[in-house]
């Protein structure tokens, strides 16, 4: 199976925390003529890339129904040899999809001068459904930092 990287850089522009969740990044099942698929997330890193402070943020990992409005961006194969992926791939959402909270899978807090990374254990990786445009975000919020935030993900299908 082929695994891919992505990061909230690799296009658009990072958004700024609030109070409320941002998206950072979000994979789905592709839709029109690709075949749907599913994938499987098995490592999450995250951070604050802004001043140095004592301000907590809260990540999660949600699964949800639609995407908002977000930047299309492009996982890399992390074998230079595999095709591209079929998965769909979106970063720094501008308006917010649809997501309920009886749908979180991942919630974690961190304090703003320290980042996360989250594996997996063998079998425990968050499954992207196979349906149109359904999948999983993660996405960060502070009660404080009002900066930006990194994160990556890598994930095979």
């Amino acid at each position: 199976m082929a695994k891919y990287g992505l990061s909230n850089g690799n296009a658009g522009s990072l958004q700024n925390m609030t109070t409320t969740y941002k998206t950072l990044m979000d994979l789905t099942a592709a839709t029109g003529a690709t075949t749907l698929r599913r994938a499987w997330i098995y490592d999450l890193m995250f951070g604050a890339d802004g001043t140095p402070a004592d301000n907590d943020l809260v990540y999660k990992a949600d699964r949800q129904t639609s995407t908002g409005t977000r930047t299309s961006a492009t996982p890399a194969p992390l074998d230079t040899l595999d095709a591209a992926a079929l998965i769909t791939a979106g970063v720094n959402t501008t308006i917010e999809g649809i997501v309920t909270s009886a749908t979180q899978l991942i919630e974690i807090g961190v304090n703003q001068r320290a980042s996360y990374r989250w594996v997996a254990a063998p079998g425990g990786e968050l499954v992207v459904p196979a349906t149109n445009v359904a999948g999983i975000g993660l996405r960060a919020k502070s009660p404080a930092y009002a900066s930006t935030v990194v994160s990556s993900m890598n994930f095979w299908e």
